[in-house]
């Protein structure tokens, strides 16, 4: 089994510059580390994290805690964590907080967070009061992946922002009949970005002039299933939108499947446009607003790294980049009364920071 002095004498430098090398602490040139982590990989050297443990009081372990595992951009945000943390010699496990209050009163007393973890990197949760104190208890660096969190660091887009580029898009090509899908979850999983989202599309209508329906206001959770059903509700009358808003890509996704069960055109009949550009978002021409939650994830990551080796020098919130992405699923609407005709477009990709 290759050891600590393997490496060592492979390198030519001395155990105890491998053993910082490898655990991302400073004092440790960059060219140095690059070789270090170089000969352990091609060595298949693998520290132990009980000695490592031992010796730093450090467990070179970050918690990443996930409100459940079915979305993409927990994923993404998931490997964009990873990829900064074994870059750094730090592993993540995953804590899957489930869906319901249970698993949330749970989740502090969980053995892992408080036994093995270096720091807490949390997906879409709004912590209560109660919550944030518990957090606090653990001593140890925390910060948030999505929408701001009282006495918490974060990352994430600024929802209102990334709403009205959808909006602001939707109007100027003429739309007045605009519906929002939104993604309000129960215990507090995504409500605060759903929140956002849905104020902002509300606060789009008035600063136009535009009548506020609340009946085109319907929540589907983040979720494709429930938004093809919210859409079906919306579409199937006489008296529809002529756009719809979605407050992720995946919820339009399910939108567009409704159109087209319906027998309606898009965006001939209907635009629909949503914020993520998820992976399969070009693959259905889908208009969106793109964020970038690995890059997210990444940051997050080097944040509490940081924050390990005693750098505070970050903004409690970085606001992450967010553009219109333009493909076939928006148009300006048909005339009242006019007959749909088809249009060819074709695919282009613009993007407004």
């Amino acid at each position: 089994m290759t050891s600590i002095h393997d490496v060592a004498r492979y390198t030519g430098v001395s155990t105890a510059t491998v053993s910082r090398a490898l655990r991302g602490l400073p004092n440790v040139s960059p060219r140095t580390r690059q070789a270090v982590q170089a000969a352990a990989a091609e060595l298949g050297y693998v520290p132990s994290p009980s000695a490592a443990g031992l010796s730093s009081g450090r467990h070179h372990a970050v918690g990443v805690v996930i409100p459940y595992m079915g979305r993409w951009f927990y994923t993404e945000v998931v490997e964009g964590v990873d990829s900064v943390l074994r870059r750094e010699g730090y592993d993540a496990f995953l804590v899957n907080l489930g869906a319901g209050p249970g698993e949330r009163e749970r989740l502090f007393h969980n053995a892992l967070l408080r036994k093995r973890a270096d720091a807490v990197i949390a997906l879409g949760i709004d912590f209560s009061k109660e919550e944030r104190r518990e957090l606090r208890s653990l001593q140890m660096p925390a910060i948030v992946v999505g929408a701001p969190v009282r006495g918490l660091r974060s990352v994430g887009i600024d929802d209102s922002v990334a709403t009205a580029l959808a909006m602001e898009h939707l109007v100027s090509l003429g739309h007045s009949r605009i519906a929002h899908i939104g993604g309000e979850n129960d215990y507090g999983m995504d409500y605060t970005v759903a929140l956002a989202r849905r104020d902002a599309w509300r606060a789009a209508l008035q600063t136009h002039g535009i009548a506020v329906r609340e009946d085109w206001f319907i929540s589907a959770g983040f979720q494709m299933p429930p938004a093809k059903l919210a859409a079906r509700a919306l579409l199937s009358g006489p008296d529809r939108p002529t756009a719809v808003f979605a407050g992720s890509d995946e919820m339009a996704f399910g939108v567009l499947l409704a159109a087209g069960e319906l027998g309606l055109r898009v965006p001939e009949d209907v635009s629909v446009i949503g914020i993520d550009d998820h992976a399969w978002s070009d693959a259905f021409g889908l208009t969106t607003v793109r964020q970038h939650p690995q890059v997210q994830g990444a940051t997050a990551a080097r944040i509490v790294l940081d924050e390990l080796q005693g750098i505070h020098a970050r903004p409690r919130t970085v606001r992450a980049e967010c553009s219109l992405v333009l493909r076939r699923t928006t148009a300006p609407p048909l005339p009242q009364g006019e007959p749909a005709a088809t249009l060819h477009r074709p695919l282009a990709v613009l993007e407004h920071t």
